[in-house]
């Protein structure tokens, strides 16, 4: 048997146990697009479709350990970073970004703040540091209510808002975002990708569906995964945002639980 060599991916996010969001997305996300997935965790959830019941976040001490452990061995090609739940969590992570071999290679960095259902995921001190670990990562992927909440703002109501936050993101030392226009009204959903050169629109078909946990888990890893293969992060985007529309497609021949389904992440399998 011919040996092959996957990119490696490295989620460090939190556990949802319903499977729609989290680390297990993030496998998921990583197996369907052709990367090889190996997770740190910060935080337990009790959580199903319907909420998030109770966070625990893994003493620090110990998500250092997971990370030193990993590193040592595993080669590592791409990095997507979630629910970190405390202001010591992001600080730790944001000292790992600065170190081999998280250094090197591309970041993706989901500020998740609240879930889909609405429950807070992030404690309030903790958005503090995160503002201030943004500039180590080399993409962010907020939703509307996030990038509003870390530039102290309303969220934008029209894909002009979304560039001019974008633009601010940047100005405020972001090295790369892309802003995601889910929450928008309208046919097509557009999400916004800047960087300090320009901005780019990046629209899909908007999905009829209430089923739709997870997604933004879901696209960042799909990033992840897909930037160690492609030429540039536009390319990367562009595929990662037209795999999850087929996730999302996918979702509503699904039957988990009562509440926001998650999307589909072997949608390929299932033809």
């Amino acid at each position: 048997m011919t040996p092959t060599k996957p990119p490696v991916a490295l989620s460090i996010a939190g556990s949802d146990p319903s499977g729609g969001a989290g680390i297990q997305a993030d496998l998921k996300t990583f197996a369907a697009l052709g990367a090889y997935g190996t997770t740190v965790i910060t935080a337990l959830t009790a959580q199903s479709t319907r909420g998030v019941t109770g966070v625990h976040a893994v003493p620090v001490e110990f998500v250092d350990e997971q990370l030193r452990t990993l590193t040592e061995d595993v080669r590592i090609d791409a990095v997507k970073i979630g629910m970190l739940a405390s202001a010591e969590l992001v600080e730790l992570v944001g000292s790992w970004l600065d170190r081999p071999p998280l250094a090197r290679v591309p970041v993706v960095l989901d500020p998740v703040m609240v879930a889909t259902a609405g429950s807070a995921l992030l404690e309030p001190s903790a958005v503090t540091a995160l503002r201030q670990i943004l500039p180590k990562a080399s993409l962010i992927t907020p939703n509307l209510a996030e990038a509003a909440a870390l530039l102290g703002v309303e969220p934008a109501g029209s894909v002009a808002e979304m560039r001019d936050q974008a633009s601010a993101l940047i100005a405020g030392g972001v090295n790369q975002v892309l802003l995601k226009g889910g929450h928008l009204t309208g046919f097509e959903c557009v999400d916004v990708l800047a960087d300090a050169t320009g901005a780019w629109e990046i629209g899909s078909e908007r999905i009829s569906t209430t089923n739709t946990h997870g997604t933004g888990c879901t696209l960042s890893s799909a990033i992840a995964a897909l930037r160690p293969q492609r030429e540039s992060w536009l390319a990367t985007v562009t595929d990662a945002k037209a795999w999850l529309t087929e996730a999302l497609r996918g979702a509503d021949r699904l039957e988990i639980g009562s509440g926001s389904g998650p999307v589909d992440h072997a949608h390929a399998l299932r033809g």
